[in-house]
């Protein structure tokens, strides 16, 4: 589940690996995702992790935001 955060308006969500291979795959995937979107999350990541953050222009998580946001879900799922 993305968290909602606020100051600034955002959802964010940690997704753990067990290998750093499967991040460098991971990252892969959002990239192209985020070409075709027209949505750049901030990322971070370490040696286990990636950590996205999605600033919402509205109140609300738009249904573009939200698709965007499901789809990497299921990346990560894939793995």
């Amino acid at each position: 589940m993305w968290n909602e955060r606020e100051s600034p308006l955002r959802i964010e969500k940690r997704f753990e690996f067990e290998q750093y291979s499967k991040i460098s795959e991971f990252m892969e995937k959002i990239e192209k995702l985020c070409k075709e979107s027209d949505i750049y999350p901030n990322i971070s990541f370490g040696k286990n992790f990636v950590s996205l953050s999605i600033f919402l222009d509205n109140k609300v998580i738009s249904d573009r935001e939200k698709n965007f946001s499901e789809d990497i879900d299921k990346f990560y799922l894939e793995d």
